[in-house]
């Protein structure tokens, strides 16, 4: 079990370090297009569509590391003001909610990569790419959020802490 938790762990910071990764493509792509426009050359077609995949990749690939890390944007100004049993019980039922609303949306990411392929559905801009190679990242995303929200209902750490105003 230490083996698979060390692959998962493993797996789940790859994918926080090619969503970074990304974050500095974006950055390169920008200033390189910039830069080629007040040169007055066109810039390539594929700088611009590598950037919105790089979007959403950087945005999918990123989100479970987050929730693992406490990193998504949440408000603890009613969970402060709770006592401890009911912050507990309040943050447990939110982390529950977060995992269905992700397991919903992983399955319809099944079921739209399922279409995609079925279809033969190609994202048509600068190159002929496979639709499935984009929508690939909601399942396999939103399922690891819904494994990292599900430790906040079945672990011992809490996803609200109860310090409002603390982590700011």
């Amino acid at each position: 079990m230490q083996q698979v938790t060390r692959l998962y762990n493993a797996f789940l910071f790859a994918m926080a370090f090619i969503s970074g990764a990304m974050l500095v493509w974006l950055m390169v792509s920008v200033v390189v297009s910039v830069f080629m426009r007040n040169l007055g050359i066109q810039p390539f077609a594929w700088l611009f569509t590598s950037s919105e995949y790089a979007l959403l990749y950087m945005t999918m690939l990123g989100a479970p590391w987050l929730v693992r890390v406490k990193g998504h944007v949440h408000i603890e100004l009613v969970t402060a003001g709770l006592r401890p049993a009911a912050r507990r019980i309040i943050s447990r039922l939110v982390a529950a909610l977060c995992v269905l609303v992700c397991l919903v949306l992983a399955w319809k990411g099944v079921e739209l990569v399922h279409t995609n392929l079925a279809r033969n559905d190609y994202d048509v801009r600068a190159y002929y790419f496979p639709r499935w190679l984009l929508t690939i990242s909601f399942p396999v995303c939103f399922g690891l959020m819904a494994v990292e929200f599900s430790r906040f209902v079945f672990g011992r750490e809490l996803m609200h802490s109860g310090e409002a105003g603390i982590h700011e």
